[in-house]
């Protein structure tokens, strides 16, 4: 018994669904491969309308209260936004800020910041600054606290996309940090809190001071 021919038109219409079933997937390659390009007169908008009351219009030495954002890495503001807008870090004021922003918001504000040249601090405690430099420098073996050098760099510059720069940030707003790490308050680095929770309040003032005044 012969086979059938196949029928008229048969065998394209099968490459057609092949080729549509492979468009989406190809699609979002393609958009995966394109980088982002931040909008940055988005950024300078939001920056002025949202960021700017607390953290000033180029992210620069504000409050102490507050964090610096000048020079800081974008990919560490993104995370942090990304954490604030989720709730995994805790903070009411910048989980309202965060919250609006969409994914690429975030982004372009981050490229914002991090676009500016971080202006350098100074260290007030002369009284701890050695204790401050000891730690920041060479840990507490004794208490298994490891240097802080080891990851955000004897400068205090950190590693992009990994640790964040720390050199000239507000001796109270890293205090404050370490002091919430240490508590448990902020949880969105394990690896922090098991550090700050072998530091006393003496040493998280000191190496705080000291990292106020890397350059």
């Amino acid at each position: 018994m012969k086979p059938l021919p196949p029928r008229a038109g048969f065998a394209p219409f099968l490459v057609a669904l092949v080729v549509l079933a492979q468009a989406p997937a190809a699609c979002a390659a393609e958009a995966a491969a394109k980088p982002f390009k931040p909008d940055m007169a988005r950024a300078q908008k939001l920056v002025t309308e949202i960021c700017g009351a607390c953290h000033t219009a180029d992210g620069s030495r504000g409050a102490p209260a507050n964090p610096i954002l000048q020079g800081q890495y974008a990919d560490y503001l993104v995370k942090q936004l990304t954490e604030f807008k989720a709730g995994k870090r805790k903070n009411p004021i910048m989980q309202g800020m965060a919250a609006p922003l969409s994914d690429d918001d975030v982004k372009s504000v981050a490229a914002f910041f991090a676009g500016k040249d971080a202006k350098p601090g100074f260290a007030k405690n002369k009284e701890l600054v050695t204790l401050g430099e000891r730690l920041y420098r060479g840990g507490n073996l004794g208490a298994k606290v490891p240097a802080c050098a080891g990851c955000h760099s004897p400068t205090g510059a950190g590693v992009p996309s990994q640790y964040p720069r720390l050199s000239g940030q507000h001796a109270e707003y890293t205090e404050a940090q370490l002091t919430a790490f240490k508590s448990g308050a902020r949880a969105n680095s394990p690896q922090m809190a098991a550090i700050a929770a072998k530091m006393s309040e003496r040493e998280i003032k000191a190496v705080a001071d000291y990292i106020a005044g890397l350059r």
